[in-house]
Formats: C-alpha cells, structure tokens, sequence
C-alpha cells in the first residue's frame, strides 16, 4: 500500500481557517447574531479555531457549539451499536445565523443530519456551511458555503483530517481505501 500523501500541512489548515474566518465576517457582514456548530469529532475543534481568528481581527466573540449527529443519521440501523456523544450548543439557534463546521464533506448526507439535528434546537435565521476539504461525490443537493480545500477524489480513496486536539497533530492525508 503506498504511503499516505500529504494534501493539507499544519501551515496550509492554518491559511485556510484564516481565509474562511475573513470569508465568513464579510459575507455576514459582521459577526451579529453568528454562532459555530462544529459536528463531532473534528468538526468542533475546527469551530473552535474559525471562532479564535475572528475573536483576534475583529475582538468580537462568535459562540461555539458541538452537534452530535448520531441518532439523526439515516443509516443509523446499518450500525451495529450507535455511541451518542452529547450536542452542547452555548445558546438558543432561533434567529440565529448558524455555521455548521465538518471537516470533509462528501455524499453530504452527515449535513443532511445536521440540519435536522439544527432545526430541532430552534429555527435559526439562516445555515451556513464551513468545510475544511470538499471531496464531491454528493449524494444529496448540498453545497457549502466555505471551502478550506476542493480534493476531487476517487471512492476508493479516503481523505483523513488529523488535528492536533484529537489526533495529536495537524495534517490532511490522501489514503487509498482498503478494499
């Protein structure tokens, strides 16, 4: 199996965060009435990170969120024991302009959840959607808003987000998939 290849480094994630926090302030014209919903896992760190460079260039704080998708995710009974891990969201959506944070989108059906998982916490004004790495492959009409990285990528292949607060180190690896 060849080695992992290297599409995002601590520096490029870095860039792309800053990019996509300066992307999100302009066309929100501010941060009024912002909150980040990062899905679980990797997503919430990522949240957390688009929160911290816009608390640095504007001084302004955007609450932060987690969003736990499990029960809201449609092959919930291919499964074998689904582990719930919590959603903890610092304020109430309604009104709200949402952004949801994931690391990698691709058939699009874990946003699917998310927005379902969203709309029972309140009705916010408008859901926006953050993503560090677009792979396509959609299966459902989902598009997001922010885009770290577009990778056009063969399903037999996986694209791994390694972040420091979880994994220990920050990264974006191309893997082919055991089949």
């Amino acid at each position: 199996m060849p080695a992992d290849k290297v599409l995002l480094t601590a520096d490029d994630i870095r860039r792309a965060l800053t990019r996509i926090a300066h992307e999100v302030v302009e066309r929100n014209r501010g941060v009024e009435g912002l909150v980040f919903v990062g899905l679980l896992t990797r997503g919430v760190p990522l949240a957390r990170r688009l929160a911290e460079r816009i608390q640095e260039f504007e001084g302004a704080a955007v609450p932060v969120g987690a969003l736990d998708i499990t029960l809201y995710r449609d092959d919930l009974s291919a499964k074998p024991q689904p582990v719930v891990r919590g959603t903890d969201i610092p304020v109430d959506l309604t009104d709200k302009r949402v952004i949801l944070v994931d690391d990698v989108l691709f058939t699009g059906r874990s946003i699917r959840a998310a927005l379902d998982a969203v709309m029972d916490l309140g009705r916010p004004q408008s859901v926006q959607l953050a993503v560090l790495v677009d792979r396509g492959h959609r299966e459902l009409p989902v598009r997001p808003d922010y885009v770290g990285k577009n990778v056009p990528s063969s399903r037999v292949e996986d694209i791994r987000v390694r972040l420091m607060e979880v994994d220990g180190k920050d990264e974006v690896v191309l893997t082919r998939s055991e089949e």
